[in-house]
C-alpha cells in the first residue's frame, strides 16, 4: 500500500470545490453517499498494511480516553498522563511520542479494545455532515491511503446525480 504524499493544487482545487458542493448541498442523503464510499474503500483498504497515522501522528487523548486506557493498563490516571501524555499548543493532550508509544512492530494497537476516540474514528470520513471536515480530511488525504479514493468515490457518485 502506497502512503499518500501532499496534495497537489490540482487535487486541492477539486477536492475544495467537492466540499463546496457538500456544504451547498447539506443533504442528508450524502450522508449515506459518504458512509458508503468509506465503507467500499475500506472493504479493501488495511490499516495494517500502513498504519501511517499511528506512525505519524499524535491523536487528541481526551479524559474519558485517559479513563479508559488507564483503568486498561492497570495504572493510575496522573500515571498514564505523564508517562504517556502532554499538552499541545491548543491545550489538548496528545501521546507525547510519535510513532505511538501503543505501535507494535506488526502495526497493531497494543491498546485497541480502549484506544483514543480519535484513533477509532479515523479518518473520519464516515462520519455525518462530511462537509464540516474539510480542513481535517484534506491533512488526512496527505496520510491515509483511504482518504483520496473515497473522496474520489463521492466526487464521482455527486457528479453523476
Amino acid at each position: 500500500m502506497q502512503i499518500p504524499g501532499k496534495l497537489n493544487a490540482k487535487q486541492k482545487s477539486v477536492y475544495r470545490k467537492l466540499f463546496a458542493e457538500l456544504r451547498k448541498r447539506k443533504s442528508k442523503s450524502d450522508d449515506i453517499l459518504t458512509s458508503d464510499a468509506h465503507d467500499n474503500v475500506f472493504s479493501e483498504v488495511h490499516c495494517l498494511d500502513c498504519a501511517n497515522c499511528c506512525k505519524t501522528h499524535a491523536p487528541i487523548v481526551l479524559q474519558k480516553d485517559i479513563e479508559r486506557i488507564s483503568k486498561h493498563l492497570r495504572i493510575k490516571q496522573h500515571e498514564f498522563v505523564s508517562n504517556y501524555l502532554l499538552l499541545d499548543e491548543d491545550g489538548d493532550w496528545i501521546f507525547y511520542t510519535v510513532p505511538c508509544p501503543f505501535l507494535q512492530s506488526d502495526n497493531k494497537c497494543g491498546i485497541y479494545e480502549v484506544r483514543p476516540k480519535a484513533c477509532s474514528e479515523y479518518p473520519h470520513t464516515n462520519r455525518k455532515k462530511l462537509y464540516q471536515l474539510e480542513d481535517i480530511t484534506l491533512l488526512n488525504a496527505e496520510i491515509c491511503p483511504a482518504v483520496k479514493p473515497i473522496l474520489d468515490n463521492i466526487n464521482r457518485q455527486i457528479s453523476n446525480l
